[in-house]
């Protein structure tokens, strides 16, 4: 994962995915996103991580069947790569570490 550098949001999304497991399409992360952290985030936006990530290799999508509910369109469904799911590790274990490392004396 060295090199590649992932934001908070890309973070967030990247989780959100990983927690849809197979169900991951872009209003699917943002219901995901808002009911998680109580935070609202706009479509377009988890559009655009979701294309960063993939261009990251953190993330793969594939087309879903088409759905009455879409008028016949189908949903992009996104998925979490092994390289994304070495860099969830990772980030986890560094925050982690870093709590850790905060010594008592700092909440005095």
């Amino acid at each position: 994962m060295k090199g590649t550098y992932l934001g908070e949001f890309e973070e967030v999304v990247l989780l959100a995915v990983a927690i849809r497991a197979g169900d991951a399409y872009g209003a699917a992360v943002v219901n995901e996103i808002e009911q998680q952290m109580g935070r609202s985030v706009n479509l377009g936006a988890v559009h655009s991580a979701l294309n960063r990530l993939q261009e990251k290799g953190l993330v793969s999508s594939e087309m879903g069947g088409m759905t009455a509910e879409r008028g016949g369109r189908r949903k992009r469904l996104y998925k979490v790569t092994a390289y994304g799911q070495r860099a969830l590790e990772e980030i986890r274990q560094l925050r982690n570490q870093m709590w850790e490392a905060i010594p008592r004396t700092a909440w005095s």
